[in-house]
């Protein structure tokens, strides 16, 4: 499985009342990693739909399950991957990893929908960025 990841620093201000990473904290941790995938592909900078036509995407989705706390501040690493490339549609898997080893803190998908501006249907992501995002689409 080919994979993206990110390193992110946990401050006090990231920790509930328990010195645990706040549940919404991991969303955000997914979130950096994903735009961080996207610069990864060649995709920074302001919205431009006439240049990248497939970058006009809303979130359809987000899961996260909670498997074991991550305690107090400290270093962890985010990864994400490619589950699911559909006509409309991509799904990204992702992991919260501590910095050691590979037993996730939590998992989780987001789903995506290629939209088109202003009427926000779902639109067919572009042959273009199905070339770029194939050798990230798991084979089998």
């Amino acid at each position: 499985m080919r994979f993206h990841e990110q390193v992110h620093a946990v401050y006090f201000d990231d920790l509930d009342a328990f010195q645990i990473l706040h549940n919404a904290r991991y969303l955000l941790m997914f979130e950096r990693t994903i735009g961080s995938f996207w610069q990864h592909l060649g995709w920074g900078g302001v919205l431009d739909a006439q240049r990248n036509p497939d970058q006009f995407h809303v979130v359809r989705a987000n899961t996260i399950e909670y498997l074991r706390a991550f305690h107090g501040t400290g270093d962890l690493r985010c990864r994400v991957w490619v589950e699911k490339l559909g006509v409309t549609s991509l799904t990204f898997g992702m992991n919260i990893l501590p910095m050691d080893e590979d037993v996730p803190h939590s998992r989780g998908t987001r789903a995506i929908v290629r939209v088109e501006p202003g009427s926000f249907k779902p639109l067919p992501w572009t042959e273009t960025f199905r070339q770029q995002i194939a050798p990230w689409i798991p084979r089998g």
